[in-house]
């Protein structure tokens, strides 16, 4: 067995690797950027070293400063986690020539699973079933978009050397290609070094479903069944959950046999997950499901099938890589219950769910379930990395049942000043078409108005609030930051209290709130949501627009990664001026109407704070 264990990861997965090698009696050696010195992984792991400045590229992208770091500390094995070089195979390799044991998929498999047109070409010759579409190597933009038009609209443009949601875009219709084309390029170039790109038949009504697959050194794999994480926004997974709903045995038998096929297809070791895409305009059926990509390392998601299995599957990948055999059979595997996880990014879904860093002055995580997280309170959400605060991991006997349980924990967060997206999490695991089963990858934006919490709280909650919090108050209202004094006359609002909670009876609806001082505010928490009381919000224009005077300011903290006019251009209403990128999204940002671009203060490659002014358009003469 491995007895120390550099982990080449940060945050709540470095946490996660930290907890089962303490289990297992394995030393852990963690690295990190300096502005990550303080992080509760670097204080959990044995040892640590500092590995560089902030920016991926300069410090967890290093492949040389982190072998280095294992020669130093004398560790025996690397686990990449997910992300960053968990899918480099000459990592990999590099790790391996060091006589260093590597904790992830062997070189030869993330090289075949690595390039999608590959990948599927492969798996087409193993007899597994994969998407319609073109994975050629002709490279025109006139000849993609040929194949395109052949395929039919709509199409999704990806990256082939993509993953995670990156260099993919949908497009409608022809007229819209090119564009999509050059942005998809671009975005994969930034992110992989590789502009090359697939074009797949876009399915409508899709669910995204993908098998949890293991193989060991001795020829076996097996699969721990299925997840689904159809309920998407920007292709970034936002609810996962295990089993798939409307999963009968027979298509789980069709699916879960394809995964394992595909496996051994590329003599896989390891943890791996095969996705599929679905059809589910008719239900979930074997004929209609349709292989995607393999993930050559643990995935994101992998406590929901911890949950439903009673596997723990970093100690499988631990054991793995040491050289022993699986640790169950697929016959000693069964599925138990219901799981459903939530990502709680840091993020305003209120103002288009843009970014949202800075310290946690405030950080209340729910208690009495799974909550993995790589932050703590007085810490701080860097604009340097993935947003990710946590992720909520329910377990339960029903779907029903876990769909309740993941909605009670959203809206037991509390964040502040940092915005994230819990309330949004709390209506959507209480959506009653997601509680029915009633998903695909378009879940989301179809539901968008019912789902993406308002900027103000409904007049309801301004009465319930200033009833709870100012009960002596003649004039509560003025209190509350941003609130109307419009609540309806006619509804019943009872509030007990009892030190700094509040139940709040709405007719026969119950609320429960708290107030809590962080600094010099006091703050009203609200099934997921925040706000302040005495003191104003200070609320940023953005959302990718303009001001009233045609002034465009930063909506987030981020770099110029396009700059697409020049000043005194005339430019039309909706019109492309430049982009930015924060934390793995681009932003772009558009004239607010039609005129000229009076001033232009952005330029390719600057790093700016949120609020700056980036251009002013001033309105074309009549």
């Amino acid at each position: 067995m491995i007895k120390s264990l550099l982990i080449a990861n940060r945050g709540e997965i470095a946490r996660r690797i930290i907890r089962t090698a303490r289990k297992m009696g394995i030393r852990t050696v963690a690295v990190h950027s300096d502005v990550d010195a303080g992080m509760p992984f670097v204080r959990e792991a044995d040892e640590a070293v500092c590995i560089g400045p902030a920016p991926a590229r300069e410090s967890y992208l290093v492949q040389a400063k982190i072998l280095d770091a294992a020669k130093a500390t004398g560790a025996e094995a690397i686990h990449p986690g997910y992300g960053f070089l968990s899918e480099n195979a000459e990592f990999a390799e590099a790790v391996e020539a060091a006589g260093l044991v590597w904790v992830g998929a062997p070189p030869h498999s993330i090289r075949a699973m690595g390039l999608k047109d590959a990948a599927k070409k492969l798996m087409v010759e193993a007899g597994v079933p994969v998407t319609p579409g073109y994975m050629g190597e002709n490279q025109d933009p006139a000849h993609l978009k040929a194949e395109a038009d052949k395929i039919g609209y709509p199409v999704l443009i990806k990256a082939v050397a993509g993953g995670g949601g990156k260099g993919m875009r949908k497009v409608d219709a022809p007229g819209d290609f090119a564009d999509a084309l050059v942005s998809c390029q671009r975005e994969a170039a930034s992110s992989f070094g590789d502009d090359r790109v697939l074009i797949e038949k876009y399915i409508l009504g899709p669910r995204h479903i993908e098998v949890q697959v293991f193989g060991d050194r001795h020829g076996n794999v097996v699969h721990l069944f299925e997840r689904d994480c159809s309920l998407q926004r920007r292709h970034q997974k936002v609810i996962e959950e295990a089993p798939a709903p409307g999963m009968d045995a027979a298509t789980r038998a069709a699916v879960c046999e394809a995964a394992v096929k595909a496996a051994l297809a590329v003599d896989y070791v390891g943890a791996g997950t095969i996705e599929f895409i679905a059809d589910a305009s008719e239900g979930l059926r074997a004929d209609r499901i349709w292989f995607m990509e393999m993930n050559t390392r643990l995935q994101v998601e992998h406590p929901v099938t911890e949950a439903i299995t009673g596997q723990d599957l970093v100690e499988w990948q631990l054991r793995v890589a040491s050289g022993e055999p699986l640790p169950k059979k697929q016959e000693q595997l069964s599925i138990n219950g219901w799981a459903m996880e939530a990502r709680l990014y840091a993020e305003n879904p209120s103002n288009g769910f843009l970014p949202s860093t800075g310290p946690l002055l405030r950080l209340k995580l729910p208690r009495g379930i799974r909550v993995d997280s790589g932050v703590e309170e007085g810490g701080e959400v860097s604009p340097f990395y993935d947003p990710m605060i946590a992720k909520l991991i329910v377990a339960a006997p029903s779907r029903p049942a876990a769909a309740a349980k993941l909605a009670q924990a959203a809206r037991r967060v509390e964040v502040w000043p940092v915005r994230t997206n819990a309330a949004f999490l709390a209506r959507a695991a209480d959506d009653p078409d997601f509680v029915a089963g009633h998903i695909d990858t378009g879940f989301i934006e179809r539901h968008a108005e019912r789902l993406v919490p308002a900027a103000e709280p409904s007049p309801v909650v301004q009465q319930a609030a200033a009833r709870a919090l100012l009960p002596e108050a003649t004039d509560a209202w003025t209190s509350l930051s941003g609130f109307r004094a419009n609540a309806a006359p006619d509804r019943r609002v009872e509030v007990e209290i009892a030190g700094h909670a509040h139940l709040v009876t709405i007719d026969d609806s119950e609320l429960r709130a708290r107030d809590h001082d962080v600094g010099s505010e006091r703050l009203l928490f609200l099934d997921g949501e925040a706000w302040p009381i005495d003191e104003p919000r200070a609320d940023h224009a953005g959302g990718g627009g303009g001001v009233s005077d045609g002034t465009l300011l930063a909506p987030m903290p981020g770099k110029v990664i396009a700059v697409e006019v020049a000043e005194g251009d005339h430019v039309s209403r909706g019109q492309k001026l430049l982009v930015l990128e924060a934390m793995k999204m681009e932003q772009a940002m558009l004239a607010p109407f039609d005129g000229v671009v009076a001033e232009l203060k952005a330029a390719v490659g600057a790093q700016v704070s949120e609020g700056t002014v980036l251009a002013r358009v001033e309105k074309a003469e009549d």
